[in-house]
């Protein structure tokens, strides 16, 4: 039996509501049997079915979020849009908490897909997906296997499998280092079937050290101020099972992402430590509508929140191009 979730109703997002849409909270389910809960976003004055597109991420965050802000400017220039949590996070069900699955999470993009071309209100021909930062490629990942999906956008992507395999950088890209990890994590379960508890790992550091790397200090402002902070984020918390996410090692996502023949747009700020993510991934994808757009001195949180940086006209044109 599908789980009933108990939803806040009150508005409780990092950013202020619009009076340009409507706004409802919605469930969905996903073929594991895990229900998500998304906030819907729609224009307030629209004429026959609208072309929509799901949107999720960062890594760690909740619809309240980053994800929660496109959905709404993306509404405000006519499309139905849902920002979800996925598996496992805010409000969403799954258990234990604070797990994620290349596999799991996937999934939970096709089963945003399933809900939007369902909808009565939405143009089953016209949907997309928008990934940010680690759900970037998820949402790439979901567009190599789902046909239903006519168009999608990263925004400052990460591979999170690449960097579960290899590090920061690939610094640890070799087998002796992924040994060492393999080894660390596995001591670390044994200590946590132990204990009954999981040690989790991934959130921000807090108090921030003065030596901390500059794309960590600018996690920090996000996640740990009240221009990012929610109750319901891990990146805000304590983060991720550290033990839960090992399966990226050894799933690599994104194997098939040349063979993508619907539209991508890949956004990046030139700046951001992670830009060699996007850069990479774009050299692997093939036909005329894929495109990277890289921002001059753009950091990687800028396109979290940052309305000045976010490219929402370009947004705006590739969707509506494309779907």
């Amino acid at each position: 039996m599908l789980k009933k979730l108990e939803l806040t109703q009150e508005w409780d997002k990092v950013f202020p509501k619009s009076d340009k849409v409507n706004h409802e909270k919605i469930t969905f389910h996903n073929r594991y049997g895990i229900t998500l809960a998304a906030d819907l976003y729609e224009p307030k004055e629209y004429k026959g079915k609208l072309p929509a597109i799901a949107i999720c991420g960062p890594f760690g965050a909740v619809k309240e979020q980053s994800s929660g802000l496109y959905a709404q400017k993306l509404a405000e220039r006519g499309f139905l849009t849902i920002a979800f949590d996925p598996s496992f996070t805010g409000e969403s069900s799954g258990q234990p908490r604070y797990m994620a699955s290349p596999d799991i999470n996937t999934e939970d993009f096709q089963a945003a897909v399933d809900y939007l071309v369902t909808n009565e209100k939405v143009d089953a021909d016209r949907v997309g997906i928008l990934g940010i930062c680690g759900w970037g490629g998820m949402a790439l990942n979901a567009a190599s296997i789902d046909t239903r999906i006519k168009a999608t956008v990263t925004a400052t992507m990460y591979n999170m499998s690449r960097v579960g395999a290899n590090g920061y950088f690939d610094e640890g890209d070799n087998a002796d280092a992924r040994h060492e990890l393999r080894v660390a994590l596995n001591t670390q379960r044994t200590k946590d079937y132990e204990s009954g508890t999981y040690v989790r790992a991934g959130g921000v550091v807090d108090p921030l050290p003065d030596d901390a790397p500059q794309f960590v200090k600018d996690y920090h402002t996000y996640y740990k101020t009240e221009r990012g902070y929610h109750e319901r984020s891990l990146n805000s918390n304590d983060g991720w099972n550290v033990t839960g996410t090992m399966s990226f090692i050894n799933q690599p996502i994104l194997e098939y992402s040349d063979e993508i023949r619907s539209a991508v747009l890949i956004i990046h700020g030139i700046e951001a430590h992670s830009c060699y993510f996007s850069k990479d991934e774009f050299k692997k994808l093939t036909g005329d509508n894929k495109e990277l757009l890289l921002i001059p001195g753009a950091v990687h949180i800028d396109l979290y929140d940052n309305l000045e940086v976010i490219p929402f006209d370009k947004i705006e044109e590739f969707y509506n191009q494309y779907l």
